[in-house]
């Protein structure tokens, strides 16, 4: 059985995303869910893409990703609405999660499957602030994913808006010169749970947008440069 740069099946990958996918799509295929610049992912590199994304809700943030992001490559821009694109999706498709997040659950341990790369926060646990240094496995196994293809990340590392973007990010952006790719979402706080599974309005407007590809080198800034390019990305 053929396993990917994680060890995890690949075959158990593409069913779990295919489930995860099928229970929730009549979710994001409504007149509600408004799709913009699929087209922007017209040829990009297989590989060392970042995507860097405001952060609304705990897991449909990445649930409409995953959505868009395979619907996109199977050719259908700007729409989700014929599901064939989970019968094959695209397993080198990865997200940064944190670790004390996934662990709580069986749909999170599904939703970790599905391609999240699980990475301990040093500036927060349980709940509470906390200052700790990163795990040294933590930006190895970021620069693998990003070796491997595309990752999805959310700089500000919180749906709270008023924090600030996290340092991490530009470490990522600096160490492994990824093309980045800017996400900007709209209107899941309305429609979602934050921090579980549950719709809770379905009469809202909620949107994805996939802004341009940044073309430009960024391992010449400062991570404290960086970090503020990214804070003007993502406002």
């Amino acid at each position: 059985m053929k396993k990917n740069i994680f060890g995890q099946s690949i075959f158990l990958k593409r069913l779990i995303i295919g489930f995860i996918g099928l229970i929730t799509h009549r979710t994001f295929r409504n007149k509600r869910f408004v799709i913009r610049g699929s087209k922007n992912l017209i040829n990009l590199p297989e590989t060392n893409v970042l995507f860097v994304s405001n952060h609304q809700t705990y897991f449909y943030d990445v649930i409409a990703m995953l959505h868009v992001l395979n619907s996109s490559v199977k050719g259908r821009i700007d729409s989700v609405k014929r599901p064939k694109y989970l019968i094959n999706p695209k397993i080198n498709l990865y997200y940064i999660a944190s670790l004390e997040t996934m662990k709580k659950s069986l749909i999170t341990k599904l939703l970790t499957y599905a391609g999240a790369v699980l990475v301990q926060r040093s500036w927060r646990d349980s709940g509470e602030s906390v200052s700790r240094d990163i795990r040294l496995e933590d930006p190895d196994k970021i620069k693998l994913a990003l070796k491997d293809g595309w990752v999805i990340t959310f700089p500000r590392g919180t749906t709270d808006n008023s924090k600030p973007i996290r340092k991490g990010t530009a470490h990522i952006i600096k160490t492994n010169n990824p093309l980045i790719v800017p996400i900007h979402l709209k209107g899941f706080k309305a429609v979602f749970q934050r921090n579980g599974l549950r719709v809770i309005n379905r009469k809202k407007d909620f949107s994805l947008e996939i802004m341009k590809p940044l073309r430009i080198d960024m391992t010449k800034k400062s991570i404290e440069e960086i970090t503020a390019e990214l804070e003007k990305i993502i406002n």
